[in-house]
């Protein structure tokens, strides 16, 4: 199983790359294996703020829908458009071209409260 270094994680199996202040969001490799194949990607269109710890949207796959949590506060920036079309991008790359959503965070103290890839391994029992 992939779990990045440079990433932090949540118990929910989202992942967040930083960059300065602004973050992609994604489902984790393991979260993508345990859905299934991915047909699609439901974020609401009018979302603009997302709060930690919230829901910003669903994820639907052959077998389940599972909603997707905020690991931090901020402002929407952008929507993975490549989803769109091509959702099961997250199963082939979740941690590239399978990103979700970009955002510009609010509190980046918020990410102490993040797993490490070392935390999230031992919580998946690797």
């Amino acid at each position: 199983m992939n779990i990045p270094e440079n990433l932090k994680y949540t118990k929910d199996h989202e992942w967040i790359k930083v960059d300065g202040n602004t973050a992609l969001i994604g489902i984790t490799d393991f979260a993508q294996g345990e859905l299934g194949d991915i047909v699609f990607i439901d974020i609401s269109p009018d979302l603009s703020e997302l709060t930690i710890g919230e829901s910003f949207g669903t994820i639907e796959a052959v077998k389940t829908v599972s909603d997707l949590y905020a690991p931090v506060s901020g402002k929407l920036i952008e929507l993975n458009s490549k989803l769109t079309d091509e959702p099961q991008i997250i199963n082939t790359d979740p941690y590239g071209d399978g990103w979700i959503i970009k955002v510009e965070m609010t509190d980046s103290s918020q990410l102490g409260e993040l797993l490490d890839s070392a935390a999230y391994s031992n919580l998946l029992g690797q």
